[in-house]
């Protein structure tokens, strides 16, 4: 299945870039976003795409052409640096879009799905360093009340506890190394009546993969650099697919707004069509909120 940018043309409409603007696309992903923004702007905009993971690297290099477009292997919590790097001081517009993309979810072999039996991995990187926590030391060693307070508290689900318990109880007898492994074991521990629309595993592969990639600390971390790299006028859109996600970009927005540092562009998060989330099912959690620097 191909990936489908979700609120494409809302959020590159809301950046309001103009011919010879710098445009950062901070989760470059295929690089619907940035193919977009060099259509419209007829090429004459310079894009700096950023993305840890190597494999999305590749196909936005398949697919943008343009000399007017850099591509850096990076987390985007470290997008003071690519900049640096990229010999660029201020910016026009920065994109951030935090959803996980079809192509990692179902063609990246590391276990962001419970739908194949894939090796417990969940990273957003492909090339890993010894350093790098996966889903697999999270789920065979860290304690069962550690594992129920992430279990709560990135997937929001009402069973954590039941959950974790489960998994060291399971792991007693032997590894858990695949995503089906921890799937069923989830699907055992919870009451059938509990879910009735999601898969019961869904909630916890949310809130392990989140802590494995340190999704919110990276957003926390990334949200002032990059808007201190911002030029006045400059605007930067997010594009969340999580509560907590954007409870994290709601309050940053606030507190520019509050303190006269920039202006919402949207007081209420800009969410997608009935129509497009009946052709992608998997953009209707979406929420899209932009901020002009003043």
């Amino acid at each position: 299945m191909a990936h489908t940018t979700v609120l494409l043309h809302e959020s590159v409409d809301g950046l309001n870039l103009k011919p010879g603007s710098v445009f950062v696309d901070a989760t470059l992903n295929a690089g619907g976003h940035s193919q977009l923004v060099l259509e419209k702007l007829n090429g004459d905009v310079r894009v700096i795409g950023i993305d840890v993971d190597a494999d999305a690297i590749t196909r936005a290099k398949q697919n943008i052409k343009s000399l007017n477009a850099s591509f850096f292997q990076e987390n985007f919590r470290n997008l003071d640096k690519v900049l640096d790097q990229a010999g660029v001081e201020q910016v026009d517009g920065i994109l951030f879009d935090l959803g996980l993309s079809s192509d990692q979810i179902e063609g990246s072999g590391r276990g962001f799905s419970f739908k194949t039996s894939e090796p417990l991995l969940m990273t957003m990187k492909k090339d890993l360093l010894s350093t790098d926590i996966t889903a697999y030391e999270i789920v065979n060693t860290w304690a069962e009340q550690t594992l129920a307070d992430i279990i709560y508290a990135y997937g929001e689900d009402r069973f954590a506890r039941r959950i974790a318990k489960a998994i060291v109880t399971a792991r007693e007898i032997r590894a858990i190394e695949t995503t089906e492994q921890l799937a069923e074991i989830i699907a055992s521990a919870v009451p059938k009546f509990g879910f009735k629309k999601i898969n019961p595993a869904t909630k916890t592969f949310q809130a392990i993969r989140i802590a494995v990639n340190d999704e919110l600390g990276a957003i926390k971390e990334a949200l002032p650099k990059a808007f201190a790299k911002l030029k006045p006028g400059g605007r930067m859109a997010l594009i969340s697919f999580h509560s907590l996600e954007d409870r994290i970009v709601k309050r940053f927005f606030k507190e520019k707004a509050v303190a006269g540092e920039g202006k919402l562009i949207n007081k209420k998060p800009i969410t997608p069509s009935p129509q497009e989330v009946a052709e992608n099912p998997r953009s209707r959690s979406a929420k899209l909120r932009i901020i002009e620097k003043i």
